[in-house]
């Protein structure tokens, strides 16, 4: 039987943490029936720094009554080892992958902390901020300037996931990603605005259940036609038959995680690899 009790999961690094917690979430995932508390220690890079490290864990074992795990990315050894003082399960993912690269690539590694700081001076890094700024500005139909730039444009009905699923893009990517509301009065011409047509062949859109998008609307506008049951099925019914029409593929967003949804964007569109 699975402990109902949270257990805190201490993600540790010498950066941000980001890689830590983003590999250990994955991890995590594969056990749904446990409940996890997330404490993200970032720049752990000094003896004051990882005591309080320690500190913290065993605190955390005693509030728990369950034993921490703890994701670290740490490179210092001297660290790594005042770390492992403290009662946890360990996971040490820089020792379980950098290990056997080494013995791959027949060469030591620089097991230097703080390594991937130089990505701000890379050109995927600054291929990654073009595409940001690119992305807010034709955020939500805003502009339809520069589309020709684009690699994707997400077309659904508004509150469908368009937005967070173009900055995701933009931002772990570098895809230049447009969004587009469908609006009533593109459901009342039954076709896509002039300006958007041209670039057919780089859409793709996004739908939601009614259900699902009346309650996300309600959120936001309590009580309104907008946010209505019948208007959401209206609307969903009305896309779903102009994304036919058009041709344009879609997937529905209301079980999918951002990852996934744009995983299968990256598929359609097929962006060109990154060397490293």
């Amino acid at each position: 039987m699975v402990n109902a009790r949270y257990r805190t999961v201490f993600f540790i690094s010498d950066g941000t943490g980001i890689t830590a917690e983003t590999l250990g979430h994955s991890l995590l995932a594969q056990f749904p029936d446990c409940r996890f508390r997330h404490v993200r220690l970032p720049f752990v890079d000094s003896a004051d720094k990882v005591r309080d490290c320690v500190r913290q864990i065993r605190n955390s074992a005693t509030n728990d009554g369950l034993r921490p795990i703890v994701v670290s990315t740490l490179v210092n050894s001297s660290i790594v080892a005042e770390l492992r003082q403290a009662d946890a399960q360990f996971l040490d993912l820089f020792e379980q992958f950098i290990g056997p690269l080494e013995l791959e690539l027949g060469t030591k590694s620089t097991h230097t902390a703080g390594r991937f700081h130089g990505i701000a001076e890379s050109e995927d890094y600054k291929s990654r901020i073009e595409a940001i700024n690119f992305t807010l500005a034709h955020d939500d139909g805003q502009s339809n300037e520069k589309l020709d730039e684009s690699d994707v444009i997400l077309v659904g009905v508004s509150r469908s996931g368009k937005t967070p699923t173009s900055l995701y893009l933009a931002m772990q990517f570098g895809v230049k990603a447009a969004n587009y509301p469908l609006i009533p009065e593109d459901f009342e011409r039954n076709k896509l605005p002039g300006d958007l047509l041209q670039h057919r062949g780089k859409m793709f859109g996004l739908t939601i259940t009614p259900e699902r998008l009346a309650q996300i609307r309600q959120e936001r506008r309590p009580g309104s036609k907008y946010a209505s049951i019948e208007n959401c099925r209206y609307e969903i019914d009305a896309a779903h038959r102009l994304m036919r029409r058009e041709g344009i593929p879609f997937i529905e967003s209301t079980s999918r995680s951002i990852e996934e949804i744009s995983a299968k964007i990256l598929q359609k569109i097929r962006i060109p690899h990154t060397d490293y």
